[in-house]
């Protein structure tokens, strides 16, 4: 058993403010989805389905669902995918290594989906070298979507910056939307004083939990770590101690069954999955040995679907 030391003075301050989580098991017409992609996302949109959240089956014979279109790279990593507002599917990603934009189009049934379309949301900044794993997440508080990423700008913040991998020394940064045609100014989301990407926000309780990789090279960290806000736009606690093992992981998706939070993330030295379960976000157990994920998953996101719709994705072509 894997259990986090105490959190930092911040954070459990928000962390013990929390009121009850929302209860939410999955009901008898749900099933888990899991959004991934495989290889350098070449091939676009892949999708895996789970009745407890365990054990996860590819679906389409593990065949994408989708290719990417747009940026000069076209890819489709880091796909995240929630059930908006408006009751359609919307999905943004990672479609280019260097490009300084994201991609986002939705869908009805994750079948059939509008045109992608590439939002430069760091196309204001000529030195921004990249927008990585970008995120979104419906703000009901105030009635927006939250869409949030990684982005290195050289120079721009002198605390982190290091001459390896790169000289990498991202920070989180956000724009907001109603209508998914005009976007607000990118803005800084999160900002510790490290490097640090592969943000995911979920609300807890009347609060926001923001769960995060510290990508901190020297001295090494590569971990994952919480932090808590009243609001989605933040401002966000410093980070907690770690809630992963002794293992490089990344790219974080969370999801409340009820009884417990689970976190699923890429253990990408180790090419394989891994998640970590709590019951009260701030004592964690690791569990990547009851996870069973497809053989090649890689950075994704977790989402519930009704069985109604499961069936629609296991005959995609009908």
């Amino acid at each position: 058993m894997f259990i986090t030391k105490q959190l930092g003075a911040a954070a459990l301050f928000l962390l013990t403010a929390l009121p009850s989580f929302a209860q939410t098991p999955l009901k008898k017409n749900e099933v888990l989805l899991f959004a991934y992609f495989k290889g350098n996302g070449e091939d676009g949109l892949h999708l895996a389905s789970s009745a407890d959240g365990y054990t996860w089956t590819s679906l389409n014979n593990d065949k994408s669902y989708l290719a990417p279109t747009v940026s000069k790279d076209k890819l489709m990593r880091d796909p995240c995918i929630i059930r908006g507002k408006d009751g359609r599917f919307h999905m943004v990603w990672t479609t280019s290594w260097k490009d300084r934009g994201l991609g986002h189009a939705s869908s009805t049934d994750l079948v059939h989906w509008t045109e992608q379309q590439d939002v430069p949301v760091m196309m204001h900044e000529a030195t921004a070298k990249n927008v990585w794993a970008p995120e979104i997440t419906y703000d009901a508080q105030k009635d927006q979507y939250l869409i949030y990423w990684a982005t290195t700008i050289p120079g721009r913040f002198p605390q982190g910056e290091t001459a390896v991998e790169g000289g990498n020394n991202h920070r989180i940064y956000y724009t907001t939307t109603k209508d998914f045609k005009t976007f607000s100014p990118a803005q800084v989301l999160y900002d510790q004083g490290f490097n640090v990407i592969d943000a995911t926000i979920q609300p807890a309780g009347k609060r926001y939990v923001m769960f995060l990789k510290d990508e901190t090279r020297e001295p090494v960290q590569k971990n994952l770590r919480v932090a808590f806000a009243d609001q989605a736009t933040g401002p966000y606690s410093k980070p907690s101690e770690p809630i992963t093992g002794k293992y490089w992981a990344e790219g974080p998706t969370a999801i409340n069954l009820g009884s417990q939070w689970l976190v699923y993330f890429d253990k990408y030295t180790e090419h394989k999955y891994g998640a970590v379960a709590s019951t009260d976000l701030e004592h964690w157990t690791d569990v990547s040995d009851k996870v069973q994920f497809p053989k090649g998953t890689r950075h994704g996101t977790v989402l519930r679907i009704t069985k109604k719709e499961l069936a629609r994705l296991t005959n995609p072509s009908k």
